[in-house]
């Protein structure tokens, strides 16, 4: 069984806005933070977007602060990344990952549960 599974990614052109979702298991979510993280060919995963358990405490990388809002849904177990005013550079592989424990957090060795990952395309 996929702990995580993400929904969402597409093929969009600049400027406009998806909404990813990540629905898992009260296991893999209750308790923790969640993060979203991307992988763009040929680079490192990098962070992207954090939020707490309680919701208290989110952020976002500098690349997509004022564009990028993750939020979540502790009754659904679900987590969401609404991203708007997509950029070329936006263009990856994005990833849910659960937090070990239940702070916001932005290293990928702080998360022990992945998605597989959804692809998002973003065109000129």
């Amino acid at each position: 069984q996929v702990p995580l599974v993400e929904s969402g990614g597409g093929l969009v052109q600049a400027g406009g806005s998806l909404r990813l979702s990540c629905a898992a298991s009260a296991r893999t979510f209750s308790g923790r933070a969640m993060g979203w993280f991307r992988q763009a060919p040929g680079k490192e995963r990098e962070f992207v977007a954090s939020i707490s358990w309680s919701g208290g405490r989110s952020g976002a990388a500098d690349s997509v602060k004022g564009r990028f809002t993750i939020s979540r849904d502790n009754t659904k177990n679900s987590a969401y990344l609404q991203m708007n005013s997509l950029k070329p550079e936006d263009t990856a592989v994005y990833f849910c990952a659960a937090a070990r424990g239940p702070y916001y957090r932005e290293g990928t060795t702080d998360y022990d549960y992945w998605g597989q990952g959804t692809q998002v395309t973003v065109s000129s």
